[in-house]
């Protein structure tokens, strides 16, 4: 298995995070660049936020989106009206095409979700030409996203099992400073650059943040029910609390960074 993302539902992962990739994707597409008539791979396209944006920036030939999760690839389909873009099951670490098959590889918000993210950056420098680009981009969940830590630093306090969830929702691979520019560097890539991207997460209330964030993805549901009598209502207090900060319910707005890398495939 080559995710530890664990996906509920294509509507379920569009109300949790689908919607901020959407928002993430259009300085990705910046940071990482795209030209007319070039092959182009999404590598763990989701339901589609980057893939469905490409074309709207330059003519590309065309765009083969790939996820680990067939459910989010037959939402990419049925959204899909351009003959360009095709989409399949795929493995980042085992990319189904051949080598220097692209001329441009992009991975938004995957490779922190990737046991083995230097295979799938390896897997993407073999089927893109010399001379093409790989970017990826991932979210600084330990440092970048106050809207998560605010919940898990907020239920740690109030339930030590909790910890051993926390720790590696916060601590994931390649989000720290200059891990994935070196994990780019490591296979051969050259030129390469790293940049911070930054959005901002608004939510509506409360009940905005909350309920996506428990049911959206993953077992957040499942560990809080399995918790003590009271204790899912204490957390839910808890973190309401922190929400509002002495202030009535309604809007807040987060702020939330993403590292980008890209680097050039060697030509020698």
């Amino acid at each position: 298995m080559s995710s530890n993302f664990i996906a509920k539902g294509a509507d379920g992962y569009d109300q949790y995070m689908g919607r901020w990739s959407k928002r993430l994707a259009p300085l990705f597409l910046d940071f990482a660049g795209v030209a007319d008539g070039e092959r182009i791979i999404d590598v763990g396209c989701g339901t589609g936020s980057l893939t469905f944006l490409i074309p709207e920036r330059a003519n590309v030939a065309t765009i083969e989106a790939i996820d680990f999760e067939p459910q989010f690839v037959e939402a990419l389909l049925q959204r899909n009206t351009d003959q360009r873009i095709s989409a399949r099951q795929g493995d980042a670490c085992s990319i189904p095409f051949g080598e220097n098959h692209f001329d441009r590889a992009m991975s938004m918000l995957v490779l922190h979700f990737v046991p083995t993210p230097e295979r799938a950056i390896a897997e993407m420098l073999r089927v893109v030409r010399p001379g093409g680009i790989i970017a990826a981009t991932v979210w600084d969940t330990f440092g970048g996203m106050p809207s998560q830590r605010m919940f898990w630093d907020t239920i740690a306090a109030i339930e030590p099992t909790a910890l051993v969830r926390r720790d590696p929702a916060l601590v994931r691979p390649m989000t720290f400073p200059g891990e994935m520019a070196r994990g780019f560097t490591a296979v051969g890539l050259e030129n390469v650059a790293e940049q911070i991207l930054t959005i901002r997460m608004d939510f509506a209330s409360f009940d905005d943040y909350w309920f996506p964030l428990i049911n959206g993805q993953g077992t957040l549901a499942a560990f809080l029910s399995s918790l003590p009598q009271g204790t899912p209502e204490r957390v839910q207090a808890a973190v309401r609390k922190a929400y509002l900060s002495g202030q009535p319910d309604g809007p807040r707005s987060f702020v939330s960074a993403a590292w980008a890398v890209k680097g050039t495939v060697p030509t020698r």
